[in-house]
């Protein structure tokens, strides 16, 4: 195939189309109802920086704010700042991992405390069990059962989600790294 057959693949003769310019450079073509998607995204994507911005900026005034009522330094803002963006962060695995799930769920059932403690009561999950994984306690098999009963999704995801890693996952990766798989499962908690 030529290169001129490849662009009246491309462009249909009796469609108008729209250039595309970024940073001042003409960076390709589209047909109007695309540009109008491309423009909406922008648009979006600007707002959602601008917001992102705004927090920021709370963030590290409000930070600065208790360093300055604790006593602390001020050149420990960012520092600070990092800890609680990466507390705010969910967990991707472990104990904490499950405990974000059944408090999604709560969410997304929109219930109380005492109506989600008795939802998952009827699953099988004890309201002391509850407790324990929401302390970050370890979850037993059988709690993971319950709890993928609860929140959805099956029992192998969760076990995923609970261990990270398989055990022969973690030798492999640790043979790779040259380490052993006890030091690389610390780097992950």
């Amino acid at each position: 195939m030529t290169d001129n057959q490849s662009i009246r693949l491309q462009f249909k003769l009796d469609r108008s189309y729209i250039a595309i310019y970024h940073e001042d450079r003409e960076v390709g073509f589209c047909t109007p109802e695309f540009a109008d998607l491309i423009v909406e995204a922008l648009n979006e994507n600007e707002q959602l920086d601008e917001e992102n911005e705004t927090i920021n900026k709370a963030l590290q005034m409000a930070c600065r704010e208790l360093l300055k009522r604790s006593g602390g330094k001020p050149n420990q803002v960012k520092q600070l700042m990092r800890k609680y963006l990466q507390k705010a962060k969910p967990f991707k695995y472990g104990s904490r991992a499950i405990a974000y799930l059944l408090w999604d769920r709560q969410k997304q059932l929109d219930v109380s405390n005492h109506e989600f403690i008795r939802f998952c009561d009827s699953y099988k999950l004890s309201p002391q069990e509850l407790l324990d994984i929401y302390k970050g306690k370890e979850v037993t098999d059988s709690q993971l059962r319950a709890v993928s009963r609860i929140v959805g999704k099956s029992f192998n995801e969760l076990v995923y989600t609970r261990d990270g890693f398989s055990n022969n996952q973690m030798n492999k990766l640790a043979g790779i790294l040259g380490t052993s798989s006890q030091e690389l499962a610390e780097l992950f908690e």
